[in-house]
This record gives C-alpha cells, structure tokens and sequence, in this order.
C-alpha cells in the first residue's frame, strides 16, 4: 500500500467524528495570529478551554460567587452545592470508591509536593528507598529530591531507551524491601510515551511500596480508573482537562489519607482551634485550608461534564489518528528527527530539525500563526538522555484537524528554506 493510500485510510478512521462540531464550542480557536489562522497545537501545555467552562465560570461570578461551607445564605449553599458536586464529578470520573479520596489542590505539582511531605516525611528515613524515572516532568522529580535532602532517603530512578520508554528490566533490579515510595507518570509530557503502569504499580506491591502516578498528560486523552489500577496516589491538572489553571486533584486511598497529617494549616482544615490545641476536619476537608479555588472546581467539573460528552474513547481514537497523519507527514521531511518513538504513545510530536534551535522554529512557526512548544518541556534529563539542549513539540488534541497538520508540515519546510 503507498503512502497516499495510508494517508486516506487514516483519515477514515475518523470520518464520522464531527471536529468542527466540536471546534465551534471553543471561541479562542477562531482568530488570527500574525495574519493567519491560528493553529494551537500546544495542548501538552495547556488545553483551550469550551464556552461551557466559560459559562460556569462566568455564572459562578454573576450568580452566587460566596465563599463555600459554614455559610447559611443562599449564595454560600448553592457555590457549596456547586463545588461539592464538581467533586462528585471528580470521583466519578477517575472511579474513586468515595468523594474522601479527592482532594482540591492548585494542581498536580502542589499534589505530589502533598504526598512527599505529609505522607513521605513523615513516614520514610535514610534506610527508605523511593523509585522514580528518568523520564519525569520537573514536578515528579524534585519533591522527591527535596524530601531526600530533608530525611535522606535514597532516589534510584528507572533509566529510558533510545525509543523513549521505560526499561521495565531494570525496574525489577531496583525493586526490594526497602523500596517505600514510586513515583512515575501515566503518560510523558517530552516524548508522548504512554508508560506500563499497571505492571509498574503491580511490580511495586509486591513489596509493599506506595505508588503515585503522575496523570497531568492522560486525563484528557485516556479514561483512568484508580480502583483498576489500584494505585495508591493519583494527581492531575484541570488546565490540562480543558478546564480552568489553578485547579488540580489528589486522589488517595482513604486509609492512607487518614493516616497523613495536614499539609497545610488554616481555615476549613479544622474542627475546632483553641489556644493549645487543633482538632482537624474529615477527609477530604483537611487537606484543604483556606478559601479554594471555588470557580476553578466548578469550571473543572464543567470540563468534566464536556468531555464526558463527547467520550474519552472518541477522543482516543481522533487523536491517535492525528498522530499518525503527522508521522506520516512529518516523516517524509529530510532533516527531520523524532525524538520519542515509543511503541505506545499518545498524540505528542518531539522533533528536531538539523542545524536550526528549536526556539527558531517555534519562533518561525509562530509567523505562520502556529503555536508549538519549544525547549526542555520541564524534562531536562530526557534532554541530558538524548544529548539535545531542546526539542520542538506539536502536541494535538481532538479539536485539532488534518488541515492544522498540513499547516504545520508547510511552516516546518519554511523554516527549512529560511535557515538554509
């Protein structure tokens, strides 16, 4: 089969998907930067948001903006209502066994910096060994570098292959009895590597460690269920679920929640303060001092409600085949080289063209009305593995088109002719 052929067939995987459709619901797409069209292909960084999310956001301020619990007004009761059912629709989302188990945090970095405080320095010393991997964003590394300076337990971290996976060999080597702590993320922001952790969770309780996974890239691309994967601690960012910054969520198992201490000190963590003592509040509220971010929960569970909608396994199958469109395309461009070709991976494109600085290419595609993201993707040891200083990445998302992609493929062979 030639290579048009191909081209076709992947475009007919996804005939009956409705992009437009979709593209309609989302007001930021429909505009122009510098002149042209512009094309958002920086979803790994942030996603756009539906006018849904706009809405409830906007309500919320217009309606019954109130601070939330204790209130016995009728704004406070209903921005409560809205904010206690956005984390119902959390639990319901990642299957968690009760609203307990999730916590509202700013976002997936301050729900891993959570766990390694409360639960890791507070349980784990300098014979206590934790597991991370080389293939981490800055967020799931230096917490845990941190709590190593603070308690002196030791990081050992699972190394990549040329591919950009995971060596699960070496996982094993480095799993024994003293092995309290792992920590990996469900899918690579750098490389768009899908990792195997249901065997990496499986493999680290057969020691008796917790783990944690890190799900800021898979929460939009993939359903997760916490009670399948049995995982211990999962976190994730609303920003990067087509819903509002500033919102994240810590899903822990109940019994492990209740065994930490607060992280934080402050209103609504708490029963009772007197000048000697504190009793503090139930799960999940005593993780949570101070007022929260009360429109980035509702905004979150308004993005949840869209993307239910649509399906996560709609979305899956539009952007796998978007991804391949784009290595099909991308790969008939000399000069071209991919970084990250994980057998299983999700719809992140990490390249570098010969003799031109991923910043000039960014800055370049830029021109053209394309937005990529360019430099180290907060992974700098995936950089240091590869021995680049930067990649260029195009990360889709399922409101992205083949249109946008052949826009990007005619800017990249731009950029080439400039720098030639």
């Amino acid at each position: 089969m030639n290579k048009k052929n191909n081209i076709a067939e992947i475009q007919n995987q996804t005939e009956d998907f409705d992009v437009e459709k979709f593209r309609k619901d989302f007001p930021i797409l429909h505009q122009e930067i510098n002149g042209k069209p512009l094309v958002y292909l920086d979803n790994a960084a942030t996603t756009q948001k539906p006018k849904s999310v706009i809405d409830a956001i906007e309500k919320y301020y217009q309606k019954y903006n109130s601070n939330i619990h204790r209130g016995v007004h009728t704004l406070s009761e209903n921005a409560t209502e809205a904010y206690e059912s956005a984390r119902l629709k959390v639990k319901n989302f990642i299957n968690a066994n009760s609203t307990k188990e999730i916590v509202f945090v700013r976002g997936a970095t301050e729900a891993i910096n959570l766990v390694a405080q409360s639960f890791g320095r507070n349980s784990l010393s300098k014979e206590d060994e934790i597991i991370i991997t080389e293939l981490e964003h800055h967020a799931n590394i230096v917490p845990w570098q941190l709590l190593s300076q603070q308690t002196g337990v030791k990081l050992k971290y699972i190394p990549i292959n040329k591919d950009g996976e995971l060596v699960e060999p070496e996982y094993k080597k480095l799993l024994n009895e003293k092995t309290r702590i792992v920590a990996v993320g469900h899918i690579s922001n750098a490389l768009g590597t899908i990792n195997p952790i249901e065997n990496i969770i499986n493999m680290a309780h057969e020691y008796g460690a917790k783990v944690l996974i890190d799900g800021a890239q898979a929460t939009s691309h993939t359903s997760v269920d916490v009670k399948k994967l049995d995982c211990d601690f999962y976190v994730f960012s609303g920003h990067k679920l087509f819903g509002p910054t500033g919102i994240g969520v810590l899903y822990g198992k109940e019994n492990l929640l209740e065994e930490m201490p607060p992280y934080q000190g402050g209103g609504d963590m708490i029963k009772m303060v007197t000048m000697k003592e504190t009793q503090y509040n139930d799960l999940p509220y005593k993780f949570e001092a101070g007022t929260p971010n009360i429109s980035g929960v509702i905004g979150l569970g308004a993005a949840i409600d869209y993307v239910n909608k649509i399906g996560l396994e709609n979305i899956s199958v539009h952007e796998n085949a978007l991804l391949n469109y784009a290595n099909q395309k991308t790969s008939e461009i000399t000069g071209l080289k991919f970084i990250g070709t994980a057998k299983q991976k999700t719809s992140i494109l990490s390249f570098t063209l010969e003799g031109i600085h991923p910043h000039d290419v960014g800055t370049i595609l830029n021109n053209e009305g394309i937005a990529i993201r360019t430099g180290h993707h907060c992974a700098m040891p995936v950089m240091e593995y590869f021995k680049i200083p930067a990649t260029s990445r195009a990360s889709f998302s399922f409101y992205n088109t083949y249109k946008e992609i052949d826009a990007l493929i005619e800017a990249i062979e731009k950029c080439k002719k400039v720098f030639s």
